[in-house]
C-alpha cells in the first residue's frame, strides 16, 4: 500500500519534482511524508516525547511535531484499513480505488490533507525566522542525547529544503488542489483511478 501511494504521488507531481525550485521540497514530501520507508523509529519518538517536547524545542516546533504525529497516526490507520479491504494481494489503480471507496471516511481524508499542508506551511514559516536554523543546530546534541535524532533530522532537512525553495505557497497550493481533486474523484466515481492516502 505504501509503495503504491509513493508511486502515485510521484506520478501526480512530475512537474513539481522536475522543477529546479520546487523539486527538492516535492521530494521531501514524497520521501518524508509519503515515503514507503519504515517510520517506526520516528513515530515512536513522536509518541514518547510530544508532551515533554517543550523542554527541548520551541512552542511552534512542538505544534508542528504534534501535527506531524497526528498525520502519521491517521495515515497509518487509513493505510491499514484500506489494506484490509483489498480483495487480492495484487494492487493496481482499480483495486486501490475500490479499497478507497470501501473504506470511505471523507472527513478523515480531508483531515489528512489539512495536516500535510499544516506541516508544510509551518516548515515554510520557520524559514522566515533567522535564528531558528542556528537554534536547530544547537539542539542537535540535546536531541541526540534524549533519543530524538530521527526527529531532529526531519526538522533540519525540512528547514533547509523549504528555505532553499524561497516560498512554498505555489507548491502547497498545487498539492492541496490535486489531493482534494483526487479524493473527490475517488469518492464520487466507480471508475478506476488513483488517489492519495
Amino acid at each position: 500500500m505504501k509503495s503504491f501511494q509513493h508511486a502515485r504521488f510521484a506520478a501526480t507531481y512530475p512537474d513539481m519534482l522536475a522543477d529546479a525550485r520546487y523539486g527538492p521540497a516535492a521530494k521531501f514530501f514524497l520521501d518524508d511524508l509519503y515515503g514507503p520507508h519504515d517510520f517506526t523509529e520516528r513515530d515512536g519518538q513522536f509518541a514518547r516525547i510530544v508532551p515533554g517536547l517543550v523542554r527541548v524545542f520551541s512552542a511552534d516546533i512542538v505544534q508542528t511535531v504534534a501535527a506531524l504525529a497526528e498525520l502519521h497516526a491517521i495515515s497509518e490507520e487509513l493505510d491499514l484499513e484500506m489494506a484490509l479491504r483489498l480483495l487480492s494481494p495484487a494492487l493496481d489503480a482499480q483495486a486501490y480505488a475500490a479499497a478507497w471507496r470501501a473504506l470511505g471516511r471523507p472527513a478523515d481524508r480531508e483531515r489528512q490533507i489539512r495536516l500535510m499542508l499544516e506541516v508544510g506551511q509551518a516548515l515554510d514559516g520557520f524559514t522566515r525566522k533567522p535564528l531558528l536554523r542556528h537554534s536547530l543546530r544547537l539542539m542537535r546534541g540535546p536531541a541526540l542525547a534524549t533519543g530524538l535524532g530521527a526527529l531532529q533530522r526531519f526538522l533540519e532537512t525540512g528547514f533547509d529544503t523549504f528555505r532553499a525553495m524561497r516560498g512554498a505557497k505555489p507548491l502547497l497550493d498545487t498539492i492541496a488542489q490535486r489531493e482534494r481533486g483526487l479524493a473527490e474523484h475517488l469518492f464520487s466515481s466507480n471508475d478506476a483511478g488513483t488517489g492519495s492516502a
